[in-house]
């Protein structure tokens, strides 16, 4: 299973920003991690650095390793469109993703968490595949016996109204993917061209 397990903090310092989640640490101790840490001066990174710094960022932030990541870029590159962009909307696609989109979840990796041990189903079946690709249209909801157990559905905080490309039905607790989200309404802060260019080396 494709997952960061060391210490989030750490990865939040080296970007200075919460990218996996809870920030709060960030306001007692932004400085870079290690020992010199709050001596180092950020020093200006060159044109490649900042490109794979770019890419680090994302594969952090949607939970992906390596071979995972490089093969979402290239199916984005198949298809019709600005290839950054459609990285961006295929990462979002994720059943992953979209379960924390809907308010499922804290947090992308509780989301993953929800799929993998079979607590969701899409289109009324049971999906345990976190990478599954959600097409609008698809409903997404919890698995009849994970609907009535209170320790899973406690955790839903409800869809924030700014992701419109997905609906949750709180009374019928389903939720459904409508379509591929614009870069624009997306508020991760990834430079997607950067990524696209360090891959086209």
């Amino acid at each position: 299973m494709a997952r960061y397990t060391g210490p989030k903090t750490k990865i939040s310092r080296i970007y200075g920003e919460p990218i996996l989640g809870n920030g709060k640490w960030l306001t007692k101790n932004s400085n870079p991690p290690g020992q010199h840490g709050a001596t180092r001066k950020r020093k200006t990174l060159g044109e490649y650095a900042l490109q794979l710094r770019e890419k680090q960022k994302a594969k952090y932030t949607y939970g992906l390793l390596e071979r995972q990541f490089r093969k979402t870029f290239e199916e984005a590159s198949r298809i019709k469109g600005v290839t950054g962009e459609n990285l961006i909307k295929l990462l979002e696609a994720r059943l992953d993703n979209t379960v924390f989109r809907l308010g499922l979840a804290a947090s992308r990796p509780e989301a993953r968490q929800l799929v993998a041990h079979k607590h969701i189903t899409v289109n009324g079946d049971v999906m345990n595949v976190p990478s599954y690709s959600c097409k609008p249209g698809d409903i997404i909801s919890y698995k009849n016996k994970s609907a009535v157990n209170t320790s899973i559905t406690s955790k839903t905080r409800g869809k924030n109204p700014k992701f419109s490309w997905v609906d949750w039905n709180e009374t019928e607790l389903k939720g459904t993917f409508i379509t591929y989200p614009e870069r624009e309404s997306v508020p991760e802060n990834i430079k997607e061209q950067l990524i696209v260019e360090l891959y086209s080396k």
